[in-house]
């Protein structure tokens, strides 16, 4: 459990890919496999309790985190077991039982040097088209005194749930700031006009277990269509330091789309009042 909050910490991809494995292949060389199952099951459930409790991360993050860590245990653990099939001497239990810990350490040491240290920038949009016009469309959005509305699927697990969005003042330089369950969100407008644009850097931002997540942009776009209808288009900007990339960036994307979706389902509900 040591060496996993090390990964946690790191958020790297020697958490999710060697980390695992290096618990599968102890779990394979037990002698005992019962109680070192059980033993891996109750560490590994005490150590997310103590992750909730203490708001170091959230059911979402641990959730999505899961199908990926338990695979590398399992392949860990398969490799492990052929192994031990095929020793017989002493001497090379031990070595094949202490080379995953330094195998560990040096990936989560160099991890830097070998993945790369770059944030990649990430753009997520979403659009809706609504029977009103560009500037009642503005309007509602720019300031929100409560938000109701049907709650996606990962807010009903544990995703934050925005509550309000109060804005300070309608000009550049202005502070937006956005509550939620788990924290908040502050904005700065950088570009503004009325019915068109609201364009906001993001100065702080306090989300818990979000530490991984750097939100960079927040973007209204509003388009007229007709006379009595408009299009309204979300785009955040966020870089992350989870990986594999290839696992966590849809996941990123989908948690991101459904805060979207949750303030859009506000939107009309206040627009139809």
């Amino acid at each position: 459990m040591i060496l996993i909050h090390f990964g946690l910490t790191n958020y790297g991809f020697s958490l999710f890919v060697f980390l695992p494995f290096i618990l599968g292949t102890i779990l394979g060389d037990s002698l005992v496999k019962n109680i070192s199952l059980y033993g891996l099951s109750i560490s590994f459930g005490v150590f997310i309790s103590l992750l909730l409790i203490g708001k170091l991360e959230g059911m979402v993050c641990i959730l999505l985190a899961l199908p990926i860590i338990f695979f590398f245990i399992a392949l860990g653990f398969f490799i492990r077991y052929l192994l031990g099939r095929k020793q017989s001497q002493e001497k090379d239990k031990i070595k094949s039982t202490i080379a995953p810990y330094f195998i560990f350490l040096i990936i989560s040491f160099s991890e830097k040097h070998i993945f790369g240290n770059d944030q990649e920038i990430i753009v997520v949009k979403t659009e809706m088209i609504l029977p009103y016009n560009s500037m009642q469309v503005y309007d509602a959005i720019k300031s929100v005194d409560t938000l109701i509305a049907e709650k996606p699927f990962l807010m009903k697990l544990d995703l934050p749930i925005p509550t309000k969005c109060i804005l300070e003042k309608e000009e550049v330089g202005g502070l937006r700031t956005c509550h939620f369950s788990g924290g908040s969100i502050t904005e700065k407008i950088t570009e503004l006009e009325r019915g068109k644009l609201l364009k906001m850097d993001v100065i702080e931002y306090q989300l818990t277990g979000r530490k991984w997540l750097g939100f960079r942009e927040a973007i209204y776009y509003f388009e007229k269509i007709t006379a009595d209808s408009s299009k309204i288009t979300r785009v955040t900007t966020y870089s992350s330091e989870l990986k594999p990339r290839f696992y966590w960036e849809p996941l990123e994307k989908w948690a991101i789309a459904q805060e979207h979706e949750y303030v859009f389902e506000n939107l009309k509900r206040d627009l139809g009042k």
